[in-house]
């Protein structure tokens, strides 16, 4: 129970990070796309290859699942990799979902140009 209490704690503070970076940043900085990933992780590999032309759009942070400092995100994801987190918040998993992506960067952009 104890451990279970641990990774949440590890998870609430990774959000909470993503959080006070995204209020703090000024308007104009970009969205960050979190790929949580492993190494060997082909799919993630072509996930990457698909994003390629949205890269101006987004700032992408690649977390390796199997370090020991992601242990929590390991037992949430082990199974799912690819899985992509928009500043924080759950976006999509298994393949890139281009018509979801551009949806949520386009919200973003107007909310940053004050729509």
């Amino acid at each position: 129970m104890l451990w279970f209490q641990d990774n949440r704690i590890q998870l609430a503070r990774y959000s909470f990070g993503i959080l006070l970076r995204n209020l703090s940043a000024s308007k104009t900085t970009l969205p960050v796309l979190t790929l949580f990933t492993k190494d060997p992780c082909p799919l993630c590999d072509e996930a990457k290859e698909v994003l390629k032309p949205y890269n101006n759009r987004f700032i992408l942070q690649e977390v390796d699942i199997t370090l020991p400092e992601n242990a929590a995100w390991y037992e949430r994801y082990k199974f799912d990799i690819p899985v992509f987190h928009l500043n924080g918040q759950f976006l999509m998993m298994h393949r890139v979902n281009i018509s979801k992506l551009e949806k949520q960067l386009l919200k973003l952009e107007q909310q940053g140009a004050g729509g």
